[in-house]
């Protein structure tokens, strides 16, 4: 074996090897399945939870499993969920900590009273753009768990080498450069956690991952108050210098966590802390929802995604999302009235994320328990609205305005969701789903290059004549993105002859009556999919999908 097969073999996949193990896995009959994994689901049909466990299931979907169903599913908690919330911990607070800087002597001491703030932005923005699609392009080549720690490494030097420039041209090159690294985080996470969970416990988990945007930024007001206190001047270094090298130092232990902490995707996993035979539980557990496993991405697969509406329909929603984040203006408002010390303007906004974390979980907890997304998704959009809404306003009564600030933390579950929704409906193509985040991402990061720019001044702080205004607008759009996205899903399950599974997903037929048909059963969807899309009901039926009838005991 040469070393570039070596090579290929230690950071890429076997495409073949896969196929083959998938064919052979999802063969095994139900009956033999309960036996080959019996180690670790509970195979016990009278199983019933205590009240305990009851109660505590309405809160966190584990407690009300078997015992070893349970288990199973806290190992991917702790290993995967875990991981995941450490690592865009650091990369949002390596990214939110310019802003803290900024209010807290570094404008000053660089002496930075044009636009560079706002241009900091643009060129991370900027190197996201560049980076975004061929970063998930090279997930299809290289593994998770080799090509997202290696990135993160790369973006934590970056971040202490911040903390040494003399001015903002330093600073413009290594955030094009972490723009680059980071643009592989966000959706590359997405796409693992959405290969490993159910539909019942995905939203949850996914609001959880996307909470560490407002634990990040909360811990960075936090950080940089105690910097700010403690480190001023220690070592002949500003305070705002301190947060940089600190903001460094955490990521890089938890950069090479990931080379362990990753388990790539169920079908090519290969994690020291997860045993052959939970592997091959985890790719049956994903076949039977209908999440179909990773395959090569050429240009004629490629040339395919770009045809399909599902991907610009995903993306049109998530690019308003995007540009209407104003969180970061909000210590600006509190600066210029005056009465605050940098640790108070520092804290305060940290009382937001903080209501983003309870509402992210709460909100993604009920669409679990409810098995829909659009309706809370349209919850979120609402809180954003009014709250930039007053904003646009301006003029209205210092508490009424703090309040304002607050209403869209509340709002912010729509990332989690809105990642939900769209590794449901692309479930039967993960390079679909990995490059729809991506595309998304590139297509907001472009924009967002210039949108700050032109709606956000920073000489207009904190009253801008147009920034509010326009977020409430885009807004209005994305709840019309999100109406067209429920359409044309609901469209295709009835051009595309699709059914509904047990967990109301959309799969193609001849996967829905080969996969535990014990189980399942067809009942009219009308309301939830159109005339001709069925759902699960174990009974004699049958299957009526445009001129194809199937009739099946189950």
């Amino acid at each position: 074996m040469t070393w570039s097969k070596k090579l290929n073999k230690w950071v890429g996949y076997n495409r073949e090897y896969e196929a083959q193990r998938l064919t052979e896995l999802t063969a095994i009959p139900p009956e033999e399945r309960l036996v080959r994994f019996a180690d670790f689901i509970d195979t016990e049909a009278n199983f019933q939870p205590s009240k305990i466990d009851l109660f505590f299931g309405q809160f966190w979907d584990t407690f009300k499993k078997p015992p070893k169903e349970r288990n199973y599913v806290q190992k991917l908690d702790l290993c995967i969920l875990i991981y995941s919330l450490l690592s865009f911990f650091v990369k949002t607070l390596d990214n939110s900590n310019v802003s803290n800087a900024y209010v807290s002597g570094m404008k000053e001491e660089l002496h930075l009273y044009g636009q560079e703030r706002n241009l900091f932005t643009t060129f991370f923005n900027v190197g996201s753009i560049v980076g975004a699609v061929p970063s998930q392009m090279i997930l299809n080549r290289i593994r998770p768990s080799i090509w997202i720690p290696s990135c993160e490494l790369s973006w934590s030097i970056m971040v202490m080498i911040i903390s040494s420039t003399k001015g903002a041209k330093l600073i413009y090159a290594m955030r094009f450069l972490m723009g680059i690294t980071e643009s592989v985080a966000y959706p590359g996470f997405a796409l693992v956690l959405g290969s490993w969970y159910r539909p019942d416990e995905l939203a949850k988990r996914m609001t959880i991952y996307d909470g560490a945007w407002a634990i990040a930024n909360m811990f960075s007001g936090y950080i940089q108050a105690g910097v700010y206190t403690s480190m001023n001047g220690l070592g002949g270094l500003a305070g705002w210098r301190w947060l940089f090298i600190i903001d460094g130092l955490i990521g890089l232990p938890i950069a090479i966590l990931g080379y362990f902490a990753i388990p790539d995707f169920p079908i090519n996993s290969r994690v020291m802390w997860m045993s052959q035979v939970q592997r091959d539980y985890s790719v049956i557990r994903m076949q039977e929802v209908g999440r179909r496993p990773p395959r090569k991405l050429t240009l004629s697969r490629m040339g395919q995604i770009m045809k399909s509406w599902r991907p610009y329909g995903f993306v049109w929603p998530y690019i308003f999302f995007n540009l209407c984040d104003t969180s970061s203006y909000w210590n600006l408002w509190l600066k210029s009235l005056n009465i605050y010390t940098v640790q108070q303007i520092n804290l305060i906004p940290t009382a937001g994320y903080a209501c983003g974390l309870v509402s992210g979980y709460l909100i993604a907890n009920m669409s679990d328990r409810a098995g829909k997304r659009f309706p809370f998704l349209m919850l979120a959009v609402f809180f954003n609205f009014l709250g930039n809404l007053l904003l646009a306003i301006w003029d209205v009564p210092f508490g009424v305005k703090m309040f304002a600030f607050f209403l869209p933390e509340i709002g912010y579950p729509l990332w989690g969701l809105m990642l939900t929704w769209g590794a449901e409906t692309f479930q039967d193509d993960a390079e679909m789903r990995g490059l729809a985040v991506a595309m998304g991402n590139t297509m907001s990061s472009a924009m967002g290059a210039w949108f700050p720019l032109v709606a956000f001044p920073t000489p207009q702080a904190p009253e801008y004549k147009l920034g509010y205004k326009l977020v409430t607008g885009l807004h209005g759009l994305e709840a019309l993105g999100l109406v067209f996205f429920l359409v044309m899903s609901k469209r295709e399950l009835k051009t595309r002859g699709k059914v509904l599974n047990k967990f109301g997903l959309a799969v193609d037929i001849e996967d829905y009556m080969d996969n535990g048909t014990d189980e399942m059963s067809l009942e009219m969807a009308d309301e939830e999919a159109g005339k001709g899309v069925y759902r699960s009901k174990g009974e004699d039926v049958a299957v009526t999908v445009k001129d194809v009838t199937v009739t099946e005991k189950i």
